[in-house]
């Protein structure tokens, strides 16, 4: 893997921040650290890294607005959120500011390098401001942007996941269970419902008519399609 992949890490627990800066920098990761809100700001907008672990909680600047600051300043990379709380994630679904991912607190350190190593690979892959166009769409993964007829809208984490995984096998039926196991992961205890539900939502954003949907279309019995040529 390339030495030059650099990832901002900003976190204000010292002890954390050293445990997972060695641990980066073990696997071969040029680490940039910032303690608050206003020094990540600067050390991001400067270095432009690869990826940004940004605390939720942070002094001074919150992660969400460091977040919201560094995406309309053009920063387009990946940004993960490092949360302590569950309903923090509630927040981080609830607002899009523009976050790529999250990971919640205690994690444990070969879940987060996973994580790392899967996005580098794929954004290493694919162009660098990877964009998928279809009909009068244009889906920009890493900043959760659907540009629509060109307006935006705005996609939150598990429906960019949807739509991404949709774009990437279009025209294949993908049952259920697959894309639940892509969009919430192994222990995912979630049911089919709540699957149902975020498709539901993303049809009224990318359908004309979300009712008898064009794109996103359901396989009865077996999960959904994405058709488009």
């Amino acid at each position: 893997m390339s030495k030059e992949i650099k990832i901002a890490l900003i976190e204000d627990d010292e002890n954390l921040r050293f445990l997972v800066a060695e641990r980066l920098q073990s696997e071969g990761y040029k680490v940039l650290e910032a303690g608050n809100g206003d020094d990540a700001e600067k050390i991001i907008l400067e270095h432009d890294p690869d990826i940004v672990l940004l605390d939720w909680m942070l002094p001074g600047k919150q992660g969400s607005d460091v977040c919201i600051s560094i995406r309309e300043s053009g920063f387009d990379k990946l940004v993960i959120m490092m949360t302590a709380k569950a309903q923090d994630v509630d927040k981080i679904e609830a607002y899009n500011f523009g976050v790529s991912d999250y990971i919640t607190k205690p994690f444990n350190m070969d879940v987060l390098i996973a994580m790392i190593d899967n996005k580098i690979k794929f954004s290493l892959n694919s162009d660098k401001s990877e964009s998928y166009k279809f009909a009068n769409m244009e889906h920009h993964p890493n900043t959760h942007l659907l540009i629509k007829d060109g307006r935006k809208v705005e996609l939150t984490i598990l429906e960019n996941r949807i739509l991404l995984y949709f774009l990437k096998n279009k025209n294949k039926v993908i049952n259920r269970e697959e894309l639940m196991m892509e969009v919430w992961g192994y222990n995912a205890d979630v049911n089919t419902r709540t699957l149902d539900m975020h498709i539901v939502r993303l049809r009224k954003k990318i359908e004309s008519n979300p009712d008898s949907p064009q794109y996103l279309q359901t396989v009865r019995g077996i999960g959904y399609k994405f058709a488009y040529e």
